[in-house]
């Protein structure tokens, strides 16, 4: 999925830098505000998008001393930046720029409708190219989930930011096409202005929503529910594990997870295993003192601590077989 994602990423950059320029330009020669609501927000889209780019980059450093469980969250927080810079540059400054257009309007030159119209569809062809490519990598992501509950649900902030931008922007240039066709047939500038004050009321939505999401991923939000189940059954399927007293998950990153989990491991079980290769009746004649036995029971309370280190290693690699996603497992003896 994190390939997926990045090529979502470098896509929605591309094509959103060359839409960018071409609403400047059509801004330039129009005047209209709702080009100008349009390129500020394909302009906010290329910065936040350059950001979550940064954020995949970081996430996939390699742990170092300081840092045990690596870069996963890196991620997250480029991501809640980006989607700050959305709340800010996009919304704040389109809502800004359609307020001032209402209150003071500015009556668009007719004979450039064209070049705005052809602006708007050369937009809509890019932008949503670009959609199709982040529909794409969310498709090959979501499995049996809705593509809401993947949105809401999702440990890859990436995808879902670059979907809901890219659907912002197309239908912000729906927004943008409505008001500059109702001052065009009109007359009335007021209609373009309300339009780009209903495209930055999109953009806050937009913002709002990863601001959330990529808030719950940093405080370190628990899983779905069916992989936890999973996990579970396989640590109580094991014959050492007698019970669990606490399992905690949190996701690390997109595709890691970390588990943490209270075992009470049944010591006659593990007895059983040290045992099965030994000959009790040679073990009993062997006690020819009590110095004899004591010895012993020493060695066999050494094997009995290597058996159950043993016992670990291998729950933990079954673990991480069965889920992949795990990439730090942590079972302490209760």
């Amino acid at each position: 999925m994190n390939g997926g994602s990045e090529k979502a990423v470098y896509a929605a950059i591309a094509g959103n830098s060359v839409v960018m320029l071409s609403k400047f330009g059509a801004f330039l020669v129009s005047g209209s505000p709702g080009m100008l609501g349009e390129a500020i927000h394909s302009l906010a889209d290329v910065g936040n998008q350059s950001l979550l780019a940064l954020g995949i980059r970081k996430s996939l450093m390699p742990p170092e001393e300081g840092f045990p469980y690596g870069f996963h969250r890196d991620r997250y927080i480029w991501a809640l930046i980006s989607a700050v810079g959305i709340f800010f540059l996009g919304c704040g400054v389109t809502m800004y720029h359609g307020v001032h257009s209402f209150l003071d309007p500015h009556v668009p030159n007719p004979d450039h409708i064209g070049i705005v119209i052809g602006a708007l569809v050369f937009s809509l062809l890019i932008e949503g190219a670009t959609l199709l490519v982040a529909l794409r990598s969310v498709n090959d992501a979501r499995g049996d989930r809705s593509l809401l509950e993947y949105v809401r649900t999702t440990s890859d902030p990436m995808a879902s930011a670059v979907l809901l931008e890219d659907g912002a922007a197309v239908i912000g240039v729906g927004l943008a096409f409505c008001g500059v066709g109702l001052t065009w047939l009109t007359g009335e500038p007021r209609f373009d202005a309300a339009f780009t004050i209903l495209i930055g009321l999109l953009l806050g939505a937009i913002a709002v929503a990863l601001i959330q999401r990529n808030r719950a991923l940093l405080l370190g939000e628990r899983p779905q529910v069916e992989t936890v189940d999973r996990i579970v059954m396989i640590l109580k399927a094991q014959p050492e594990v007698e019970q669990l007293h606490e399992v905690k998950m949190v996701v690390l990153g997109s595709g890691a997870l970390r588990l943490a989990a209270d075992v009470d491991f049944d010591g006659r079980a593990i007895a059983r295993t040290v045992l099965a290769g030994e000959d009790l009746d040679a073990i009993r004649g062997a006690w020819e003192s009590p110095e004899h036995m004591q010895q012993w029971l020493e060695e066999f309370g050494e094997k009995i601590v290597e058996e159950l280190g043993d016992a670990v290693d291998r729950i933990e690699a079954e673990l991480v077989e069965k889920v992949p996603q795990l990439s730090h497992v942590d079972l302490e003896a209760d």
